[in-house]
């Protein structure tokens, strides 16, 4: 059963629209470059008025470790993920919390290295040299043939869509699915009508394989 992260929200609506629309978890940007960041403060004001239910993502990029703490505990986050070029050493620092460490692909990847790094789970992203993250740009998927081995929650990211996420599942079978850029009318801005026809995309196919 594949889960549903709508990365890149700045605001309550697009919260409370994925929320509704039936996502799992949402993903706020710390990161000062991206178009689709959101300051802590007003990110801790939207993650206190969400349930539970709903994880929320921070989402850094070569963070100072006291800083990403800090945003942790006033964002009230459930999950922290590392999309820079951050350590498995820096991974192992922030115990209590659960850390997905982002991988940009370019080509076919390296297990060994990535398996390194003893988090909660694994994103697979498009490698852009200007950019670290929510290029809406689809990589190779077959460079993933080995990710079965993986044990851990398996996150993929990188020009998912509503035309080939369902291909993506099956072919993959990742655990969670990313998505920003798709469903956006804008960078930072959510189309909700998007967001619904991405969900109901996974969805439908999450029922189709319980029957």
């Amino acid at each position: 059963m594949v889960k549903i992260k709508i990365c890149g929200i700045t605001n309550l609506e697009d919260a409370l629209a994925a929320l509704f629309c039936g996502a799992h978890a949402i993903g706020f940007v710390f990161y000062k470059e991206s178009s689709r960041y959101i300051d802590p403060v007003k990110a801790g004001n939207i993650s206190r008025i969400l349930p539970r239910k709903l994880l929320k993502v921070g989402v850094f990029v070569n963070e100072n470790e006291k800083k990403v703490k800090k945003i942790a505990r006033l964002c009230v986050l459930d999950m922290l993920q590392f999309h820079g070029d951050e350590s498995a050493e820096y991974c192992n620092k922030f115990k209590g919390y659960k850390v997905i460490k982002a991988f940009r692909v370019k080509n076919t990847i390296d297990l060994a290295k990535i398996l390194e790094y003893k988090t909660k789970g694994y994103l697979f992203d498009t490698f852009l040299k200007t950019a670290p993250g929510g290029t809406g740009r689809k990589f190779n998927w077959n460079f993933l043939k080995n990710i079965d081995k993986i044990k851990q929650p398996v996150f993929l990211s990188g020009g998912l869509t509503c035309a080939n996420v369902v291909k993506a599942i099956n072919k993959l079978r990742p655990d969670w699915v990313d998505v920003s850029t798709a469903v956006e009318s804008k960078p930072g801005k959510k189309d909700h009508k998007k967001i619904l026809k991405f969900v109901n995309k996974c969805s439908f196919l999450n029922k189709k394989r319980k029957t």
